[in-house]
């Protein structure tokens, strides 16, 4: 099968390779370093049991310079797919579809949700409409990631933990092609449960994004680092409750516990989160896929979220103060 990963940072690199691997004509689309490193070296992914893949790749910037493909992987960040999103029609044929690998609450939520919501934009990641115009959202199928994976070199990206990714179709139908796609992935290696109800397996992730995402970046803490310092523990714990108080109102079921859910993030151990990693690099972080969006969602369903408030006022600021700090280093470089 041709299939693009559109952002082949360290998840969508981690999908690249292993899809590769089997067989599958992979094209990914990065930039700068990256890209230089991908196309004279291939892509190397380094598992967590210390064995080293490499797979060569179709490497560019340009998403026009793909040719029609069956599967697109939109594997960027969630601020990042705006820009693309005028080019992905480009890919598509007949059958093609398009795979959301991103944390946070997905721009195509209230598409195809049923009542009072059905259809509603979520600004906070889609401002304007700007990927809804041009992403036919009868393509797309959800996916949940689950794998923590950096990007430790160009074009080298190291597997920490994990290899699920949870799919489904956004209407909760069972389909010809969600069995396809999970099919492709389980060969792959992966984990690929197909749920009928994916928002709220959604739910379940965006409970700890949206608190140990920020707090991490605000403290340069990992996550058991958090969970065992009960001030910060107290806080995520308050945070997801609002956060539950949110999805309970827009029909989520959350199948865990609060304390469980915690308990999982513990386990994980000495990681740091992604938007403490972005924050590390001077990167922009994800605070309107994790956190904004879940504000906005309390105003539609008339939930107070103070607390969710507070930090995403001061993760906010400091994203702010980063990049107004990497900048300055660039024109002094």
């Amino acid at each position: 099968m041709k299939i693009a990963v559109v952002g082949a940072g360290a998840i969508g690199g981690y999908l690249a390779v292993k899809l590769a691997q089997i067989g599958h004509e992979v094209s990914v689309v990065i930039r700068g370093a990256n890209l230089q490193a991908v196309r004279e070296n291939g892509m190397k992914l380094i598992m967590d049991d210390g064995s080293e893949h490499v797979a060569q790749l179709y490497a560019t910037d340009r998403v026009a310079d793909l040719p029609v493909q069956d599967i697109v992987i939109l594997g960027m960040k969630a601020h990042q797919v705006a820009a693309v999103a005028a080019d992905i029609p480009a890919l598509l044929g007949p059958e093609s579809i398009v795979v959301t690998a991103q944390n946070g609450v997905p721009w195509w939520y209230f598409h195809k949700h049923g009542g009072a919501y059905e259809g509603r934009r979520v600004e906070a990641v889609d401002p304007g409409g700007a990927i809804s115009a041009h992403i036919d959202v009868a393509r797309v199928i959800g996916c949940i990631v689950y794998p923590a994976c950096e990007i430790v070199a160009p074009g080298v990206i190291q597997h920490i933990e994990g290899n699920r990714f949870s799919l489904g179709e956004i209407d909760g139908s069972d389909t010809p092609r969600i069995h396809m796609l999970a099919d492709v992935l389980r060969q792959a290696g992966f984990k690929a449960p197909v749920s009928s109800d994916i928002r709220s397996e959604l739910w379940v992730k965006l409970w700890g994004n949206l608190s140990f995402n920020p707090i991490s970046a605000l403290t340069h803490a990992t996550l058991v680092d958090i969970c065992e310092f009960s001030p910060t523990r107290e806080l995520v714990a308050r945070m997801m409750r609002e956060g539950q108080t949110i999805g309970e109102k827009l029909g989520v079921n959350f199948k865990v516990t609060l304390d469980r859910r915690i308990a999982g993030a513990a386990a994980v151990g000495k990681h740091k989160t992604s938007m403490l990693q972005d924050i590390e690099a001077g990167r922009p972080i994800e605070l309107e896929a994790l956190v904004g969006t879940v504000i906005e969602m309390g105003r539609i369903t008339d939930t107070p979220t103070p607390n969710i408030e507070a930090v995403y006022a001061l993760a906010a600021l400091l994203a702010r103060t980063v990049q107004e700090q990497h900048g300055k280093l660039r024109i002094q470089a």
